[in-house]
Parts: structure tokens; sequence; C-alpha cells
């Protein structure tokens, strides 16, 4: 067998020459290897984690915290009960919360109740001294009466029984009654001794099951509960504030003897919600609590957008406004123009019913004398809330309205036949038609400002929605200065600026309309020019700075935390012509909205109003016109209208031509043609039928001069 064995190396022959080395191949060296050690480390640690990380594994883990929770809340419980049942705790804990809450008539029934307990406890106390006494007596007087009954049994047997021992048989019946006692007691006392604790155990184990005792996450599934929605309490305030993650807030309010509660005003009832009042401790400034506004509402079990912090008068104070959970998610009902066709508008002393506000109030904004802003971001309902404002206005028949719609998509067509200009595009055409629109209205306010001192006028809104197009807009007119722009070349910049700063004192007012405000597209001097700017949501506070004002952010306005999307007609407005509560600087609107249908209802309602407006739908500044022709087209279907608002339309038709025209230029183009100015109810007017009757006759002699 050895034979046919073929070794598998051969043995180099020593007598041989060895073989010339072949050099070795170049190879990379391989990667060192982990150490055994380090291998079973690692292996051994991914198992642990894994183990751990196991659902069987969490689910032992959460029942082991759930039921030694349960005792050690349970044993808790039994504790505060013991402890409020022998002391006067409880009451001084009801005390103190009923101060907290501002409710002084409960906080006197407590303190009365306490000092009944306190008395009461006293006296049992003084009892306590003379106790054994009385119990010895009372131990002596129930032995003596009870063996003199027995002994008479006793007797009553041996008489009957006619034995004497039986006397004394109901006596040691007792004595055996007590050795029985005895014997059974000194038999049980061992398991009872073993067995009592794990009772007690068992005891505080129900106690703290039956309060469910024990973290959220280790309760079982079922018995989960959510606090979102839950009533908002003193206790729920205070504990809110001190998880703010504020080190100073905590430790001030760990060491007031109060737990926190002095730091609370009364919480009130405020609308869809509740406001309390909270006086900061030393060296915890309000704009810490502002800065965690998000942290707030999740500690007081509400989304972001249900919590509004603002800044009153007092110093070192927050007012917290807390919505009840869902209630701004619902709908507010339907505007009040909708709902009520009587209603009247009066640019002076009116309001606008424009909404409500987070309490459920009704909103209601004066327009009076004020240049509007209103910017946010795109589709968030910017162009129904300053529509629904313009609505309401054009019911007052004196307000006169020029309108530029830069989008051009119809939001404000129900507008031809009330307003006196109406252009609607969003090319760089129709922004020069909107800035040669605003410096028409320019012209018209420097001429009522050259009038007579007393001289009333009919109030003029000029509206560019979109306004952020023409700012950004590069065209330029033939004498080289920019229509768009930000420099004092701008001439839609320098038209704005101008109403601005002279307007409101004879009723010329500027509302504009924005998107995502940039000191580009929306400048400084411009939006700082508005009396009442207002905001929908925004994407950063520095927008919200440059929409509102810093005054209005630092004070707690905050349009930047509004929900895009989900928040669409939600405004916050800085104005003196709506009622803010005392101490703040901006309200949140929450505004009716009126779609383009019941928009229209609405705006003809107006045009009843009103002695058939001609809408010009182009601005024509050229200088060659027919002034007969165009006094015709601005008379519309009316058949007379007032000398004054001829003149006005014919401005806004052509400032260059009709800007400086007076009273008695017109009289004289009418009167040499036979169609002069005549007095209606002690005013002057121009009647459609005159200026109609010589149109004709001019244009049949013009063509009769043709065929000669």
């Amino acid at each position: 067998m050895t034979d046919n064995v073929v070794p598998l190396f051969k043995e180099p022959d020593p007598e041989q020459p060895a073989t010339p080395a072949v050099p070795p191949l170049t190879v990379a060296p391989e990667p060192a290897t982990k150490p055994r050690p380090v291998r079973v480390f690692v292996r051994t640690g991914r198992a642990v984690v894994g183990a751990v990380k196991h659902e069987r594994t969490r689910q032992a883990g959460r029942l082991t915290v759930r039921h030694g929770s349960y005792v050690i809340g349970g044993t808790r419980i039994v504790a505060r009960r013991a402890w409020d049942g022998r002391t006067g705790a409880r009451y001084e804990r009801l005390l103190r919360a009923a101060e907290a809450a501002g409710n002084y008539e409960a906080a006197g029934e407590w303190e009365e109740r306490l000092h009944r307990f306190r008395t009461e406890r006293h006296k049992r106390r003084m009892d306590l001294l003379t106790a054994p006494e009385k119990l010895v007596k009372g131990a002596a007087y129930g032995a003596g009466g009870s063996i003199g009954v027995l002994i008479a049994i006793g007797i009553a047997l041996a008489i009957a029984n006619k034995d004497v021992t039986d006397v004394i048989t109901p006596l040691m019946a007792l004595v055996e009654l007590i050795r029985l006692l005895v014997t059974l007691i000194t038999i049980l006392w061992g398991p009872l001794v073993a067995v009592g604790p794990w009772l007690a155990l068992a005891g505080v184990w129900a106690v703290g099951r039956q309060r469910s005792a024990a973290p959220q996450w280790a309760l079982p599934a079922g018995q989960r509960s959510s606090d979102a929605g839950a009533p908002i309490t003193p206790s729920i305030v205070v504990t809110a504030l001190r998880d703010l993650g504020i080190a100073t807030l905590r430790k001030a309010i760990k060491d007031m003897g109060d737990a926190g509660a002095a730091m609370l005003g009364p919480i009130r009832i405020a609308g869809c919600g509740v406001e309390v009042d909270v006086t900061l401790p030393s060296g915890v400034e309000t704009a810490e609590i502002q800065g965690r506004r998000k942290k707030l509402a999740e500690n007081l079990n509400r989304h972001g957008h249900e919590v509004f912090i603002t800044i009153p008068e007092a110093a070192r104070t927050v007012r917290l406004w807390i919505a009840d959970s869902g209630a701004l998610d619902e709908p507010i009902g339907p505007s009040p123009l909708v709902t009520d066709e009587t209603i009247s508008a009066d640019y002076i002393k009116g309001k606008a019913p424009w909404g409500q506000d987070l309490r459920g109030d009704a909103a209601e904004l004066s327009v009076y004398q004020r240049h509007l802003l209103i910017t946010g971001k795109s589709n968030q309902g910017k162009t129904a809330a300053i529509r629904s404002l313009a609505l309401w206005l054009a019911l007052d028949r004196r307000v006169e309205f020029r309108i530029a719609d830069l989008k051009g998509i119809g939001d404000w067509g129900m507008y031809d036949g009330i307003a006196t200009v109406l252009i609607q595009g969003p090319t760089d055409d129709h922004v020069v038609e909107a800035t040669e629109m605003v410096e028409a209205v320019v012209a018209e306010m420097e001429r009522r400002i050259q009038a007579p001192p007393g001289t009333k006028f009919t109030p003029l809104i000029c509206l560019v929605d979109e306004a952020q197009i023409a700012f950004m807009s590069p065209a330029i007119g033939d004498d080289k200065r920019p229509y768009g722009g930000t420099k004092a070349t701008s001439r839609y910049f320098q038209a704005v600026r101008k109403i601005h700063n002279q307007g409101r004192a004879v009723d010329v007012l500027m509302w504009q309309g924005t998107q995502d405000p940039t000191n580009e597209n929306l400048p400084k001097l411009v939006r700082e020019g508005a009396h009442t700017r207002i905001s929908l949501v925004l994407g950063t506070e520095s927008q919200a700075r440059m929409a509102l004002g810093d005054n209005a952010v630092e004070g707690g306005a905050a349009p930047h935390m509004l929900r895009q999307g989900l928040d669409k007609g939600t405004v916050v407005v800085a104005s003196d012509g709506i009622k803010i509560p005392a101490g703040q600087s901006s309200i949140t609107v929450r505004t009716h909205y009126i779609d383009t249908e019941t928009a229209t209802a609405i705006a003809e309602r107006a045009k009843a109003l009103r002695d058939g407006v001609t809408t010009l739908h182009v601005i024509d500044q050229g200088e060659d016109r027919d002034a007969l022709a165009d006094i015709f087209g601005v008379l519309g279907d009316a058949p007379r209208v007032l000398t004054a608002d001829v003149l006005k339309r014919l401005s806004a038709l052509s400032e260059k031509a009709y800007g400086a025209w007076t009273p008695g230029d017109l009289k004289q183009v009418l009167e040499e043609v036979g169609a002069g100015p005549y007095k209606s109810d002690g005013r002057m007017v121009v009647g459609r039928e005159r200026v109609a009757r010589a149109l004709a006759n001019r244009n049949s002699e013009d063509s009769t001069s043709a065929e000669a």
C-alpha cells in the first residue's frame, strides 16, 4: 500500500543547484483582520443591541416599567390621601388654586374650611390627653358590668339546672373563647406577617393601576389617553412655562411658595379660547417666551397656530391667547355683505364688516383717510381680502375708484361700471397704463390741494393689485425714465410716494396689494407710507417686519407663523382703523371670503346706487383729442352728470388734455355747440341728450362739407 502513495510536495534534491527564484508578483496587501477578541466583542455588542431593540424586549420593558410605576404611583397616591386626610394640605392647595384663578370668593370659602378643620383637629388632639384615663375607666366599668351579667346568667342557669356549679359556666365560656382566640391568633400570626406586605403591595398596585399611574408610553395602547384639547387650568399653564427650557424661569417657579401661581392673572374666556396674562419673574425676558411659542403650544397640548403671544402694556408681562383645540380650523360665517342686502357704507363714519378676530368678535375696519397695504404669499386670499373692503366701500356712491389689476385674470371685472378706470393685465403695457393712472391721480390730488380752503372733495381710491409687477417692470418711457424700480427716477414709485405724502388731506388714498415683499418689489418708503398694513402668511420674520413694521413684530405680530394653505384669509393687521386690544400693536383677523360670483352680485347693488359710471379701460395721454366726443363718452348712460364729475372723468381719460380744465372751459366748449350746462336741483349738470344732439349735428355738417 505504501508503494502507491504519491507525495504531494517534492523534497528538494540537495545535489542539484537551486533553480533561480522567479520574482514574485506585486500584490496589494490584504487588509489586516481584526483580532479575534475584537470580533467577538463587536458581534456580542450587535447581538445585545438587536436584543434590546427587539419588540419582545420592548414589550417586556414596558410591562416592567408599567407595573413598577403602578406600585410607586399607588404608594404615592395612598400616602398623599393619608397626608391630605391628616393635615390641611388639601385645603391649602385648593386655596392657592382659587387665588391663582382670581376666584376670591371660592378662596375665602376654602380658607374658612381650613380654619374649621384646624379647630376640630386641635380639639381631637386635646381629647387624646384625657383618653387614657377615660379608656381605663371605661374598661373597668365594662369588665365589671360584663362579669356581673355573666354571673347573673350563671345564677339563672344554676337555678334552672339545680346545679350550683352552673353559676360560673358563662364566665368559663368567656374564658374559653378568649383562649380560643389567642390560639387562633398564635396560629395565624406568622402567615399574616408573611402575607401582609404582599397584600399591601397588591393594594397600592391596584390603586396605581386604577389611576393609570404610569408613563403614557408604558401603558397599553387602549389605555393611553391624549390631553389634546384639555381645558386650560393654572397648573397646566405654569407647568408649560416651567418646561420651556428657560433655566431662570424654571428655578424661579421652583422657589415660589405657591408653585408659580402668583405669575398668572385670571384666566378669561376670550371667544373660541382663553386668555391669561403672565407676569414673568425677574431675569426672564418676554422675547424668550415669544421665541419658544411652538414649544409652549405643545406643552399646553395645542398646535403651534392655536397659541398667540402678545405684549401688553404692563412691564415684563406676556399675554397668552390659547384657542380651543381645533376651533381655528372651523370656517367663520358669511360676510354681512352677503347676508344683508340692505347694508350700506359710509366712507367717513362707517367701518367695513371684514371678518372675526380670534376671540370670535366682529372685526371692522375703518378706511377713512388711511392708505392701505396688504401683502403675503401667493394664493393665500390677498385679493379676496382687499376686494371685500372695496366691495363694502363701493356701496358709498360718493367714492370713486380707479383700479389697476396687474394680475389680469378677472378678479376685479365686476368693477366695470363702478370704477372710472379699470386696467387688467400683467404686461409691461399694462404697467405703463397703471403708472399713468396713478400719475393722473397725483394730478387730481394737486388740483384739490390748490382749491380754495374749505372745499369738500369726494373720496378717490387708487387701487393697484399685484403692485410688485409695477415695481419690477423694466419698461422705460420716451423720456428715458423707468416706469418701475425703486430709484428717484421711477415714475410709479414717485407717483405713489406723492400720494402717500399729501393724498389723505384731500381724501385721495392709495391701496396696494403685493406678494412676497422684498426691498426690490416693495421699497421701504412705500411700505412705511401706508397707515393700514396687512399681512397674510409670510415665509420669514424679516418679511413680517417689512409688511407690518418692527414695532408690530416685536409686540407679537407673527404672520410668518401662520400655516400656508391652511390659514387662507387669515391676516395680521397693524392699524388704528381697527379695534386692537389695549397694549397690543396688532390683531389677527379671519376675513370673510366672498367668491367672484357673489362679489359680482354685490357690485350690481353698488352700480344701482350710481349714475351710470363709464369705465375707461385704457389711459390715453395723447394731446390730439375730440373734446365733444370725449365729453359724450364720459357721460355714459346717465341722462345728466354733474359738471364736476364730468371734469373728473375727463381728467382720468387724458390728464394732459383735460387735467387743467376748469368748469369755465367745459362750459365754453359745450356752449359753442349749443349744449351748455344747466341747473338741475340747484346744481350744474351736463345733459346727455343735448351733447348727443350737438354731436349728431356736427357730424351731419361735417358730412355735408365733405360732399361739397
